[in-house]
C-alpha cells in the first residue's frame, strides 16, 4: 500500500519528538539523581577546600560565620581535631562538677566539661527543667589517653538514660575492653547554650551522630594514624520518609603541622522532592506535549510536503505533455530551486515540442505540397500533351505534308505553355513549403508600380485599355521583386478580364503606419460564389478563356502565398461598375 510523504513526515516528526520527550523523562527521573548527587558532592568539596585555605590563614577565628555560609545550602559542617572532636563546640555543652563521695575512684575534686552534641540536639535539650545549674547528671563513657568518649548521660530524676550512642557504646565495649569504662556522678556547675545564629550546626541527630560515630572511630584507631578521605550516603527517617543527606570527611594539615578533619552533610532532599513533583507533572506534560506535537507535527508535514504535492502534480501533467501549469515558488531554499527548475524544464520541453510540432506539420505541408504538385502537374500537362501527341502522329503519318510548318508552331506554343506552367509551379511550391525565407528592405512603392505599369503598356494598348494612375511617393518595407510579381499578377489579371476600349486604375493610398495598393478594372464583375474561390490553384472564372488567354490559373495563389510570407492583408471585391484587388504593405 502506497504510504503518503504527509503521513511519513507526520509519523518521523510525532516519533523524534516523543524519543526526545522519553529521553528527557528517562534522565530526570534516572539519572539526574545521580547528576544531582555526583554535582552537589563536588560543591561541597570546593567549599571544603576553600575553608580549609581560610583556616590555615585565619585559624578558624570566624568559623561561626563560615559554618552559617554553608547551612544557607542545606550543609551541616564542623571541624574536628585529631582525636575526631569538634572544635569550638564549647557553645553547646555543661561543666559537671564531680561528687567526690559518690565516685570513690576520684581522688581530688575535679570538674569535666561534657559537650551536649554527643547526646542531645539543641530542640531536643534547649526547654528541658533539667538541664539547669545545680542539678544532678549522672553519664558515663570511656576515656583513652586522657580522652574522655561519653556514651551514655542521665539528667536530673530521669530514670532513663540517653540511647542515642547505644551502637557505639557496645562497639567501644567490645574493642577498648572494661578497663576503659568510667561512670561519673555530679551537679552541673554551668550551661552554654549557642545562639541564634550558630545553633543550626547542633539541630541535625543524624549529622551529631556521625560525628560522634567518627570520634569513636578514631579511638579505636591501633596505632593512632591519619583518617582517609570519605564519602558516605547516609539516611534518616522523618516522619516515616526516608531523607537522604551525603556526608564527607577531609582530612588536612593545618597550622604546626597538626591533623584537622573537615567534616560536612549535605541533604539532597531538594531534588528527591522535585523529582517526586516532576513524575506527577510529567503526566499532564505528557498529555500536553502529545497533543502540541501531533498539532505541530502535522502542521509541519503538511507545510513541508505541500511544495512537493504540487511538485508531483506538476510532473504528473508534464508526463502527460501538460505545460498549463507552473509550480509556484514560496521560498529560497532547495525545494524553491527544485521548483524553478522544474518551470524552466517545462518551458524548455513545451518549446521543443511546439518547435517539433511545427516541424512536423511542416513536413506534412511539404508532402501536401508535392502531392498536390503532381497532381496539378499530371493534369495541366495532360492536355499540351495530347496536342503535341496528335500533332507528332499526324506528321508521322504524312497525312498533311503541306501543313508540317502549322504543326511544328503548335508543337512549340504548347512547349512554351509548359514551360510556363512548370515555372510557376515549383515556385508556389516554394512559397507553399514554409522554408522559403522573405528578406525586406525599403524601397518607393510608386517607382516599382510605375515599373510594372511600363512593361504592360504593350499589352494595354493592344486591347485599347486605359490605364490611369493615381500614385503618392511613398517609401515601404518589403521584398520588391515579389511585390513586384504581385503587381504584375494583379494588373494582368485585370487586363485579361477587362473588355475593350475600359479602364484600369491602379492607386496607392496612405493609411496611417500602412499603404494600400489597389488595382480596379472597369466594366465587369464577380460573381459571389466565385470570389472566394479565386485564389485557388488552376482556378478560372472564364474556363473557356484559359487556353486562349495562355493563363495558368497560378498567378493569384502565387501572389497570395507572396503577401501572407510578408504578413500583409489582401482581398477583392466588386465595386459599383468593376473589381477591385487590393493588399497592404508596411511604412519605413
Amino acid at each position: 500500500m502506497k504510504t503518503g510523504i504527509v503521513f511519513k513526515l507526520f509519523s518521523f516528526t510525532t516519533g523524534l519528538c516523543m524519543l526526545i520527550i522519553a529521553t528527557i523523562f528517562i534522565g530526570q527521573t534516572v539519572f539526574f539523581k545521580k547528576y544531582y548527587e555526583n554535582q552537589k558532592v563536588a560543591n561541597t568539596k570546593e567549599r571544603i577546600v576553600a575553608l580549609q585555605k581560610k583556616f590555615e590563614a585565619e585559624n578558624f577565628s570566624n568559623i561561626k560565620d563560615l559554618k552559617q555560609e554553608f547551612y544557607r545550602d542545606a550543609t551541616w559542617m564542623t571541624i574536628l581535631d585529631n582525636q575526631g572532636k569538634m572544635l569550638y563546640s564549647d557553645d553547646f555543652s555543661l561543666e559537671v562538677q564531680v561528687d567526690q563521695k559518690r565516685n570513690p575512684a576520684q581522688k581530688e575534686p575535679r570538674v569535666l566539661h561534657l559537650p551536649l552534641y554527643y547526646f542531645f540536639t539543641i530542640d531536643e535539650i534547649k526547654n528541658d527543667e533539667s538541664v539547669k545549674v545545680g542539678n544532678e547528671i549522672n553519664f558515663g563513657g570511656f576515656e583513652k589517653d586522657d580522652t574522655l568518649i561519653p556514651t551514655w548521660v542521665v539528667l536530673g530524676d530521669k530514670s532513663q538514660r540517653s540511647k542515642r550512642n547505644e551502637q557505639l557504646d557496645n562497639k567501644l565495649r567490645r574493642e577498648l575492653g572494661n578497663q576503659s569504662q568510667a561512670q561519673f556522678l555530679g551537679t552541673i556547675k554551668h550551661v552554654e547554650f549557642p545562639t541564634m545564629s550558630s545553633s543550626y550546626i547542633y539541630s541535625n541527630s543524624l549529622f551529631l551522630e556521625r560525628i560522634v560515630s567518627f570520634q569513636g572511630t578514631m579511638a579505636m584507631k591501633k596505632p593512632p594514624r591519619m583518617y582517609t578521605e570519605s564519602t558516605e550516603l547516609v539516611e534518616e527517617n522523618v516522619d516515616g520518609e526516608g531523607v537522604k543527606y551525603k556526608f564527607l570527611t577531609q582530612p588536612f594539615k593545618g597550622p604546626e603541622g597538626k591533623t584537622y578533619y573537615i567534616s560536612a552533610m549535605t541533604s539532597l532532599q531538594p531534588v528527591s522532592e522535585a523529582v517526586q513533583m516532576l513524575e506527577g507533572y510529567y503526566i499532564y506534560l505528557v498529555i500536553l506535549v502529545l497533543l502540541l506535537t501531533m498539532l505541530l507535527s502535522f502542521y509541519y508535514s503538511k507545510r513541508i510536503a505541500r511544495p512537493l504535492l504540487q511538485i508531483n502534480k506538476t510532473t504528473q501533467k508534464i508526463a502527460h505533455l501538460d505545460f498549463s501549469e507552473m509550480v509556484p515558488i514560496h521560498s529560497k531554499d532547495e525545494i524553491g530551486d527544485l521548483s524553478k527548475n522544474i518551470n524552466e524544464l517545462s518551458n524548455k520541453l513545451q518549446s521543443y515540442i511546439e518547435k517539433l510540432q511545427d516541424d512536423i506539420e511542416k513536413e506534412k505541408q511539404l508532402e501536401e505540397t508535392r502531392k498536390e504538385f503532381i497532381a496539378s502537374v499530371s493534369h495541366e500537362l495532360k492536355t499540351p500533351l495530347s496536342v503535341m501527341k496528335s500533332c507528332v502522329s499526324i506528321l508521322k503519318d504524312g497525312v498533311a505534308a503541306h501543313k508540317s510548318d502549322h504543326y511544328f508552331n503548335a508543337m512549340e506554343k504548347e512547349v512554351d505553355k509548359m514551360d510556363m506552367l512548370i515555372v510557376d509551379m515549383l515556385e508556389l511550391a516554394k512559397f507553399e513549403s514554409g522554408t522559403y525565407k522573405m528578406e525586406m528592405q525599403p524601397f518607393y512603392i510608386d517607382e516599382l508600380v510605375e515599373q510594372v505599369c511600363d512593361q504592360l503598356s504593350w499589352e494595354v494598348e493592344k486591347k485599347q485599355l486605359q490605364l490611369d494612375r493615381k500614385l503618392d511617393h511613398i517609401q515601404v518595407i518589403s521584398n520588391p521583386n515579389r511585390i513586384e510579381q504581385v503587381l504584375t499578377n494583379f494588373i494582368t489579371n485585370a487586363i485579361r478580364y477587362t473588355p475593350e476600349q475600359e479602364r484600369i486604375i491602379v492607386s496607392i493610398v496612405e493609411e496611417n503606419e500602412q499603404v494600400k495598393v489597389c488595382v480596379e478594372n472597369k466594366g465587369t464583375h464577380i460573381s459571389q460564389s466565385q470570389i472566394d474561390k479565386i485564389w485557388d490553384r488552376f482556378y478560372r472564372i472564364d474556363a473557356a478563356r484559359k487556353r486562349s488567354t495562355g493563363g495558368t490559373g497560378l498567378g493569384l495563389a502565387i501572389s497570395k502565398k507572396i503577401l501572407e510570407l510578408h504578413g500583409s492583408s489582401y482581398g477583392v471585391h466588386n465595386t459599383e461598375d468593376g473589381v477591385l484587388f487590393y493588399f497592404y504593405l508596411k511604412k519605413a
